[in-house]
């Protein structure tokens, strides 16, 4: 089977134009025949000229998706089939790897899937969630409404994601430039003061912390490539452990307690999602149990997961939701009682959205302070590190001073 590129009008003189996999250009010309499509052009998609990707330079971004999420919701509501929707959405989303995605989902629509089947078999692009909101508005008869909750769901996952990164970038660049501060002065002024040292000092033995920082720079200067090969295997070797269901734990476990309240800003963060997610799912019209297993696999967080396990295990067994979240450690007692009012009340949506808020903003607040905190700390340590080598560089002339006294 191969794959055909098509130009083709409707009754109405509107031009189409697509991809089809078929045996041949007949058969081709016979399905869009059926379609009510008058055949202008068909010809075999070449596979020998293909643009250079860079694997990371073309990533489908949540903002992009919550764009194209939303623009198919206005055509939703305006009145325009699903596969019309999707071959706008194709020739007008600028980013390419997504508008491959849509491609192979529009594929399957003609193929005669539902939309949420047609996401559901590109799940790198679209996660569970997605797919259980698209399928409950399918269903439900208010896909309009669906397609809008999930993109404002992505907003408001990106607008976290942005806030993270923020909390991070600083304590990363002050490490980055302490580092580079450091290999600078032990490749290049170290070795000046072992020159001298061994001048003036002969078989002298050195202090502690000079002969310290001299093996430091011995190994920079003489064995750099056993450094760089170290550090690339330990990054690989830690990028691979991560990946296990063990390393996930336990680098997840961590992330919470960090201290200098980089853990509590994580924390937060996986409330926050947590009762986005939720609320979302609840309010798009997803069974209770099914919301409660898709919120675990888009958690982003091992604790989080482990309740909601006993979550799910209350409400088989007749119990309620607020129960188990009131006695995991993971969730504090606030959000325990909101959502035990939402249960009683019926207005368990309301109130998990109302958490959703009062995290974000919490998280926005504790990334103002902690850039506040690390300011000082980084300033320290940075501090620490060159006065350190500086010290221990100068300790041994302070040892030589006293011999001459």
């Amino acid at each position: 089977m191969s794959t055909y590129v098509f130009k083709a009008i409707d009754l109405a003189g509107k031009q189409a134009k697509g991809e089809v996999q078929a045996e041949s250009k007949q058969s081709v010309a016979d399905q869009l025949k059926q379609k009510g499509l008058i055949v202008l052009d068909i010809g075999e998609k070449s596979a020998a000229t293909k643009d250079i990707e860079l694997p990371w330079g073309n990533k489908i971004k949540l903002g992009d998706l919550s764009i194209m999420t939303r623009q198919l919701a206005t055509m939703v509501s305006s009145g325009m089939t699903i596969l019309r929707a999707l071959y706008v959405l194709e020739a007008q989303t600028e980013n390419k790897k997504l508008a491959e995605q849509l491609v192979e989902v529009r594929k399957d629509v003609e193929a005669g899937l539902p939309l949420s089947d047609a996401l559901e078999r590109n799940p790198k692009t679209f996660n569970p969630l997605y797919v259980a909101m698209v399928r409950a508005g399918e269903t439900g008869g208010v896909l309009e409404e669906s397609l809008l909750r999930i993109s404002d769901q992505l907003e408001k996952e990106e607008s976290l994601r942005r806030q993270v990164k923020s909390a991070m970038a600083y304590p990363i660049v002050i490490l980055t430039f302490a580092m580079i501060v450091m290999l600078g002065m032990v490749a290049f002024i170290v070795p000046v003061f072992a020159g001298v040292f061994e001048e003036i000092g002969g078989d002298a033995k050195m202090p502690a912390m000079t002969q310290f920082v001299m093996g430091i720079s011995k190994v920079v200067t003489g064995q750099w490539y056993f450094l760089i090969a170290g550090t690339v295997a330990f990054v690989v070797a830690f990028l691979k452990f991560k990946k296990t269901d063990k390393g996930r734990s336990l680098s997840q476990r961590f992330l919470l307690r960090i201290p200098f309240k980089i853990g509590d800003i994580f924390h937060k963060v996986a409330l926050a999602r947590w009762s986005r997610t939720f609320s979302a799912l609840m309010g798009a019209g997803v069974p209770l149990l099914q919301a409660i297993d898709i919120t675990k696999q888009t958690a982003g967080n091992v604790v989080v997961e482990e309740a909601m396990d006993s979550v799910t295990a209350s409400v088989k067994a007749g119990g309620t939701i607020a129960q188990p979240l009131m006695d995991s450690p993971v969730f504090p007692a606030m959000v325990g009682h909101m959502v035990k009012v939402g249960e009683e009340t019926g207005a368990l949506t309301t109130m998990l959205s109302k958490i959703g808020d009062f995290y974000e903003d919490q998280v926005d607040a504790s990334v103002k302070a902690l850039t506040s905190i690390l300011e000082p700390v980084m300033i320290v340590f940075v501090g620490g590190i060159v006065g350190f080598i500086v010290i221990a560089m100068y300790l041994p002339l302070f040892s030589v001073y006293d011999q001459i006294k």
